[in-house]
């Protein structure tokens, strides 16, 4: 009887940590100055989400997190929805909640090029609520009278149908970096040839591209913070394309005058727990 009831006390321990482990989300919050920032963004608070692959958190979780963090800004870095599990209602309804948060910006992931119906059905919908969705685009984000220009660029998978060729993948990225700074240019009229960039794109693998295209600040996700992480050594096990004890799976990165945040995701995919990796939500204050 002592041997049974340790094994149920064990397992409801267990469910409980892999319970906790995917549904309780962890707000991972940073600062960031440059001077190259006008002066008028500063203190713009961006929240930025990625990969949720369809999850739906208990107690609308992670939008009434959102909704106290009081974002001037969101940004998610795709994989909305899961090719796997694709699920457009509730994709839908939480892209409407976060619409009445604050303005959405979103960069496609490898999940939404890998499913017609999202293109076909859920992108007019999700336009329609107000998501910004830029593929290979940009726009003006406004603030007190001033501006930053805020680059998307979609996901090489549709294009290269691989996540083993890093260099031809880091060749999509710069295109498609170049063809959303062109539409930018000629959709403000060159109202600001240079000056702060804001980047949106689903892998962090490649902050290379990121830093030789001139970007100051970028958002990525993609990794899910290498689905399993080692205690005490902030270091996840695999991502696609990094491979085993992968570089960029979470937290903060530098190269040159380019900085990187990378969200560990929000949901799951095909590998379906999350072990010492919670759900997370990045809140970077401007400065």
């Amino acid at each position: 009887m002592s041997l049974i009831l340790a094994a149920a006390g064990s397992a409801v321990v267990l469910g409980a940590f892999f319970y906790s482990q995917n549904n309780y989300i962890k707000i991972s919050s940073y600062k960031y100055s440059s001077t190259r920032l006008p002066r008028a963004m500063k203190g713009t608070r961006i929240v930025h989400l990625s990969d949720l692959h369809s999850k739906v958190f208990p107690n609308n979780a992670m939008i009434n997190a959102v909704k106290e963090l009081k974002p001037h800004l969101i940004v998610f870095t795709g994989d909305l929805i899961d090719s796997r599990n694709y699920e457009e209602v509730n994709s839908l309804k939480t892209m409407e909640e976060l619409c009445k948060i604050a303005p959405v910006y979103f960069s496609p992931g490898n999940h939404e090029n890998r499913r017609e119906e999202f293109t076909a059905s859920l992108e007019p919908k999700l336009k329609k609520a107000g998501v910004r969705i830029l593929r290979n685009d940009g726009q003006l984000f406004i603030r007190n009278g001033s501006a930053i220009k805020l680059l998307g660029i979609d996901d090489p998978l549709k294009e290269s149908q691989s996540y083993d060729e890093l260099l031809i993948d880091e060749g999509f990225i710069k295109g498609y970096i170049k063809e959303a700074q062109g539409k930018l240019a000629s959709s403000s009229k060159g109202i600001i040839k240079e000056g702060f960039t804001l980047l949106l794109s689903h892998r962090p693998e490649h902050l290379r591209a990121y830093s030789d295209a001139d970007v100051d600040l970028v958002f990525s996700g993609h990794t899910h913070g290498g689905q399993m992480r080692i205690p005490f050594a902030n270091q996840g096990l695999f991502a696609p394309n990094q491979g085993v004890l992968p570089k960029y799976t979470e937290g903060r990165h530098i190269k040159g005058n380019t900085t990187l945040f990378i969200s560990r995701g929000l949901g799951n995919s095909s590998f379906p727990i999350r072990v010492f990796n919670r759900p997370e939500i990045i809140v970077v204050d401007l400065d």
